[in-house]
């Protein structure tokens, strides 16, 4: 605010209260004061946090007076008759999320408080929420057994804090499961399928997409590509970052966060888009239509991928299907799995052969090696080079 600042004190970011920071009975404490976060307001908050440390040294400190919405108050008073709904448990959970998570988690426990949980349970106490009674708000949802799971996480955090903080006597979310998800099986594009939606592009888009559908990257780190990234030299691109809703961050994993090795294609399309973006030195691919970074997957989707598929006559499948097709293509064609798994960014090979088991290639078993070395000879070959000839 630029005016003098005071310890413990400090104004919220919407600009609407005033953050006072405390320790009682060992615990920090974080309460808001809702007033504008005036030079006259935060001096009378600097002597209200001076009264609350002065009773507290005293012995005197009411925490359910001071602060009657808190979902502390019933942990330190000990009233059960000061009940916290889980509205005011909610508020006080996503204030504390703000700092730790990224912008778009926020957005999406918001969207998920907003859309169902305060429908169902904002006006309800929070040691009125029961197995039962979850279960039962599940059911009724209608949407995707991922987005419930979604919904779930803020609301098991919620009531985990509320039971580790004694507001509660029990966390009933401990008993409530994530329901089980059916993942999609990959489902690639072959190879005139690639050429027929290449060509329906624009040539900013086209490069894109046959870099993507060359190396397997996932949306948001092909869109967070820098040419800083490129050694075009070595021919190899360092991921470091993802973008998700117009938010860059660095990839969620140690083994997301890696140099690619690029195939003929991919480093064919760099060349191509050099002479589109390299000169602006930051972000690699550009929206067409804009000439601007792209932001978001949904986004590629309208601008061009939509559109390309539908002109080029191929059945749509979202634009992911890229790093399906990639897997799929080189697996086939007998690329190391390790390779693969390390250019996918997964830490081992577990995933490949989970998801992409069916286009690894298939070893002939112990008794067809031994049928076919010991009796080939009788169809005049050699029992080995059946073997091969078979499996190779």
């Amino acid at each position: 605010m630029g005016g003098k600042r005071y310890t413990g004190i400090r104004a919220s970011k919407s600009g609407k209260g005033i953050h006072v920071d405390f320790r009682f009975r060992g615990v920090r404490c974080r309460e808001t004061l809702k007033m504008p976060p005036t030079p006259e307001n935060m001096k009378y908050a600097n002597h209200y946090r001076a009264s609350i440390l002065h009773e507290i040294g005293q012995g005197v400190f009411d925490y359910a007076k001071h602060f009657p919405e808190s979902a502390r108050a019933v942990l330190f008073c000990g009233n059960r008759t000061q009940r916290i709904t889980v509205r005011q448990a909610m508020r006080e959970y996503l204030q504390g999320k703000a700092k730790a998570i990224s912008p778009s988690t926020l957005r999406s426990y918001a969207s998920a408080n907003r859309c169902y949980i305060m429908p169902r349970w904002g006006d309800v106490f929070l040691d009125d929420v029961t197995v039962a009674a979850v279960r039962t708000w599940i059911s009724a949802m209608d949407c995707s057994n991922k987005r419930i799971n979604n919904v779930l996480v803020p609301f098991r955090g919620m009531m985990n804090d509320a039971f580790m903080d004694g507001v509660i006597a029990s966390d009933p979310m401990e008993r409530v499961k994530n329901l089980p998800l059916n993942t999609p099986e990959p489902d690639p594009f072959n190879d005139a399928e690639i050429a027929a939606i290449l060509d329906q592009m624009q040539p900013a888009a086209a490069h894109m997409f046959k870099f993507a559908f060359w190396t397997g990257l996932r949306t948001g780190e092909l869109i967070a590509m820098q040419w800083d990234d490129v050694d075009m030299f070595n021919k190899i691109v360092r991921v470091r970052r993802s973008t998700t809703e117009k938010h860059t961050k660095t990839t969620k994993t140690r083994a997301g966060m890696r140099d690619i090795e690029l195939l003929v294609p991919a480093f064919e399309a760099l060349q191509a888009m050099k002479e589109l973006t390299f000169l602006a030195g930051k972000e690699v691919w550009q929206n067409p239509k804009t000439g601007e970074a792209w932001t978001n997957d949904a986004q590629i989707r309208q601008t061009c991928w939509r559109y390309a598929l539908k002109k080029a006559g191929v059945r749509y499948r979202c634009p992911y299907q890229t790093r399906h097709t990639f897997a799929s293509k080189l697996l086939s064609t007998g690329a190391n799995p390790m390779w693969v798994a390390a250019q996918m960014g997964h830490s081992d090979w577990g995933m490949i052969r989970k998801r992409y088991g069916r286009w690894l290639p298939q070893e002939a078993s112990e008794a067809e090696r031994m049928n076919l070395a010991l009796f080939g000879h009788q169809n005049g070959e050699n029992g080995q080079d059946l073997v091969n000839k078979k499996h190779g």
